[in-house]
């Protein structure tokens, strides 16, 4: 026996070499992929038909939930991978959202345009898609107005609209509170990163606190009591032409956190004439800079 031959290797077989997809393969993928979401998003329509019937959300006005929301919110940007640009799945899912909740309970946007119309348009549109009724308003007192007198309108407030104090109207129990502050997903070059706050009338257990919001009025307001108060919140402040102070609009994180506040402007000089929690929303989900 040759030697050789004893200690051949087994011969192996080449494995067939499989052939890269086609262009029509793979847009027949695309294809089925698009029937599917189209699919899914009908059985949405119909889970929300149904839930209509069962909660009778026509019935007892905004059936929009902010907690809900900025849980949703969160995971959807925690999974999310690939080259699909996250604006694109925000405002898809933004979209949905809202579409959805107006087909549950109609809703009409109030826009406050006294900082700009296309920014505040911009805002309007990414957030809450195009199906949703936009009502333009020349400031924010008319746009919290209307709200006020509707059944479960939302109203759109520039955070800088500061000429005056419109956040008073909304300190009585029955009216309409700040519900939500956008964009929630914070990035470097946001399309529609003017900050906006939410105004509504939703159900309390809808609500989310982990920011509140408080109308506080003070007296003998000036520029070092406000570098003073800086560091433990964003404050909007506007002269009161009731005293010599300010009417101010204070994001307090996490409840409880107001005594903290009045004492900082008790102990910098000021007077707290009144304190009143107009709203309050979810913390903004921020995107570090790569």
């Amino acid at each position: 026996m040759n030697s050789m031959a004893a200690f051949a290797l087994p011969q192996t077989q080449a494995e067939p070499m499989t052939n890269p997809p086609s262009l029509q393969d793979l847009r027949r993928e695309i294809d089925s992929i698009d029937e599917q979401v189209h699919e899914l998003l009908m059985k949405r329509g119909d889970i929300i038909d149904r839930l209509i019937s069962v909660k009778k959300t026509q019935e007892v006005g905004s059936a929009f939930r902010p907690a809900r929301e900025a849980d949703m919110m969160r995971r959807l940007v925690q999974r999310h991978r690939g080259i699909l640009p996250l604006d694109t799945v925000e405002s898809i899912w933004r979209v949905i959202i809202s579409t959805f909740t107006y087909v549950q309970a109609p809703f009409a946007i109030h826009a406050d345009l006294s900082m700009g119309e296309s920014a505040m348009r911009d805002s309007a549109r990414f957030h809450f898609g195009f199906t949703v009724p936009f009502v333009a308003h020349f400031n924010a007192e008319a746009a919290v107005e209307a709200v006020a007198k509707s059944k479960g309108d939302l109203a759109l407030i520039a955070a800088a609209s500061s000429r005056t104090p419109w956040w008073v109207a909304l300190e009585n129990a029955n009216a309409p509170k700040i519900i939500a502050r956008l964009p929630f997903v914070e990035r470097a070059d946001h399309p529609a990163a003017l900050p906006v706050f939410v105004v509504s009338r939703v159900a309390e257990d809808a609500m989310v606190t982990e920011v509140e919001m408080w109308s506080v009025r003070v007296s003998g307001w000036n520029a070092d009591i406000a570098r003073a108060l800086s560091p433990f919140s964003e404050i909007i402040a506007v002269p009161d032409t009731a005293s010599d102070g300010a009417a101010l609009l204070i994001s307090v994180p996490g409840a409880g956190g107001l005594a903290k506040i009045t004492a900082a402007l008790v102990a910098a000089g000021a007077s707290v004439r009144s304190t009143a929690l107009v709203g309050s929303h979810a913390t903004r989900y921020t995107i570090p800079q790569s």
